[in-house]
């Protein structure tokens, strides 16, 4: 049974590689793919051949020197120069041609994967839901696209070769050995036994037994190296937590306890480290004596037929060349056991990914893309926007219920409630990337989402403002005129200057520089989730003044805030009441519209 299920996991391994591997050979690149591999396995199939011609040559230079024929000895070294040069130019093209084809193979499959991550929000739904349960799912997938990909494509394609250059030695040297070797001659009960072919049943068994120790010794180092590359991802993930939040951790002085945990975690990989080389260790205690010993092996099987006269030098160096031929091919498990312990782990990392990520696309809902969706236009009074809406928690649990609440031009919405009553995930839901709910929203097709700590791309201050659009889709005076109206002149100098702009800005200037992308923008709608949460009250009292001009007549604003200051700035009041949205006007606004205009019937 227990042989039964290693070849069922074996051939689901092997499927499973087959996956990965496939689409690349079907893709728009497939003739290129294609081409480039037929021709690095004619190169393979020639680099045997090559050694079949060197093979044959090494009878005769070595009769050559039995026999001290000089004539003969000059001819063959001067061939040997021939097929020297032979071998080398197509050793060096296999070689360029198989970078080749890792290196386009890795970029298709890295776009491949990162467009698959990037799309339909993915990459927010595997975190989100990653850290919000306890389910096993893929961790840096980072490394996965970048590390994984490279070592996939790269093992896959050396292994693949390898076995094939193993095979077709196997078949081009077996019958070369089996003519040279001749028949073992014994006696047993009286009768005399001749086995043929006696070297060839020797280089099989002595690399059967080999691949089978091989096996028993290496096996803890799939394990092994699939551990190690968690742990060297967790690991380097962490440094770079360290690096983006460098001033929160210096103020709160936690350099010492950032010290602790990445201690611990290197203490982890060192620790994993440790038991993969003693497992490498051990299996390259066999390995390297199962190579040394097959390099007299052959001479001393076929030495009592030297020394009988039955065969000359040349014919002895042959059938060594040979059975080391035969020997290599047979071994090729021996030799490739530590890379397909790699090869394994990898694929396995890179196939939960996969499956991760497919199951992402078949079960979340659509994306709401803005500027493809519905918009809302202006509704009269009672007519809903929107279905009735369900937000749930990732664990199924349901957080909100809201009723059809209509959304008119002029309307400014301020979205309260207590702390972890679900404002913030409503805010992700009207933005479209909330996938967990039932039922859908459709979200202003003209509209900008605003987060309390906004992302700003590493790069020059005009892609940092211009984002997520490209640098030059605005012209200078547009960009410093954006910084201006966000109460930020002092930047206007600063567009082509190069930082790390999440880190160099202050808190409040990082809110005023994402106002200054919506100003540049000018939407009609703004949603913002305390998005003037760091500001003095003067400034904020500016920049809503400012938003609540540029969206008059065109559309509304949605806003999440606890500021006092702020309910003037908005007609109606959305308050989350034990998972309720709650509908009404703003009495502290005397500027609200008729009582009855949108009310949403309470439960």
């Amino acid at each position: 049974m227990s042989i039964k299920i290693k070849i069922d996991s074996a051939l689901a391994f092997m499927g499973a590689a087959w996956r990965l591997s496939q689409p690349y050979f079907s893709s728009d690149e497939k003739w290129r793919a294609r081409t480039l591999l037929a021709a690095i396995v004619l190169l393979n199939l020639g680099a045997v051949g090559m050694l079949v011609l060197i093979n044959d040559w090494n009878r005769l230079f070595y009769d050559a020197l039995q026999n001290k024929d000089a004539e003969v000895f000059w001819a063959q070294l001067l061939r040997f120069t021939y097929l020297a040069f032979g071998f080398i130019v197509i050793a060096v093209y296999k070689f360029y041609l198989t970078q080749l084809l890792e290196l386009r193979w890795r970029a298709w499959m890295t776009r491949h994967l990162l467009g698959r991550w990037l799309n339909k929000q993915a990459f927010y739904t595997l975190e989100l839901t990653r850290f919000a349960t306890s389910d096993a799912l893929p961790d840096n997938p980072d490394q996965r696209i970048q590390e994984d990909v490279a070592q996939f494509t790269n093992l896959t394609v050396s292994l693949s070769m390898g076995l094939l250059n193993a095979v077709v030695t196997l078949l081009s040297f077996v019958g070369i050995l089996w003519s040279l070797s001749g028949g073992f001659a014994f006696s047993l009960g009286g009768q005399a036994f001749e086995i043929p072919g006696f070297m060839v049943w020797m280089a099989l068994l002595y690399c059967l037994a080999g691949s089978v120790l091989t096996h028993l010794i290496g096996r803890p180092l799939i394990r092994l190296n699939f551990e190690q590359q968690r742990r060297e991802a967790d690991f380097r993930h962490h440094l770079i937590r360290v690096r983006e939040s460098s001033e929160a951790i210096a103020l709160d002085r936690g350099a010492a306890a950032e010290a602790q945990q990445l201690d611990l975690r290197f203490g982890s990989v060192l620790s994993n480290t440790l038991q993969l080389l003693k497992a490498q260790k051990s299996l390259t205690w066999f390995t390297s004596g199962f190579g040394q010993a097959a390099v007299v092996f052959p001479f001393v099987v076929a030495a009592p037929r030297f020394f009988s006269g039955a065969i000359q030098l040349g014919e002895l160096m042959q059938i060594a060349s040979a059975f080391g031929r035969v020997q290599d091919a047979l071994s090729w498990f021996v030799e490739s056991y530590d890379r397909l312990a790699s090869w394994r782990a990898t694929t396995d990392r890179l196939t939960s990914f996969e499956a991760t990520l497919q199951q992402l696309e078949n079960t979340a809902p659509p994306a709401h893309v803005l500027g493809e969706q519905p918009s809302l236009q202006p509704a009269p009074s009672g007519v809903p926007a929107s279905p009735a809406l369900h937000l749930q928690l990732p664990s199924g649990q349901t957080l909100m219920r809201i009723d059809p609440v209509p959304l008119s031009t002029s309307d400014r919405v301020l979205l309260q409630g207590p702390s972890g009553s679900g404002k913030s995930t409503l805010f992700r839901s009207l933005a479209g990337i909330w996938p967990y709910q039932q039922g859908q929203v459709s979200p202003p097709g003209d509209a900008v989402f605003v987060p309390q700590h906004p992302y700003f791309p590493q790069g020059t201050l005009r892609e940092a403002l211009s984002y997520p659009h490209a640098s030059g889709s605005y012209t200078d005076a547009a960009l410093q005129a954006a910084l201006v109206h966000a109460l930020l002149p002092h930047l206007c100098g600063q567009l082509d200057r190069e930082a790390a702009w999440g880190q160099t800005l202050s808190g409040g200037e990082q809110q005023r520089l994402a106002l200054a992308r919506v100003f540049l923008r000018q939407p009609a709608w703004v949603f913002a989730d305390e998005a003037t949460s760091a500001l003095d009250d003067a400034a904020q009292t500016t920049l809503y003044q400012r938003l609540v001009d540029m969206v008059q007549g065109r559309g509304g604003l949605v806003s999440i805030a606890h500021r006092p200051a702020l309910a003037g700035f908005h007609n109606r009041v959305w308050q989350v009441q034990d998972g309720v949205l709650i509908d009404s006007l703003n009495s502290a606004n005397p500027r609200s519209r008729n009582a009855q205009a949108g009310q949403v019937p309470q439960p």
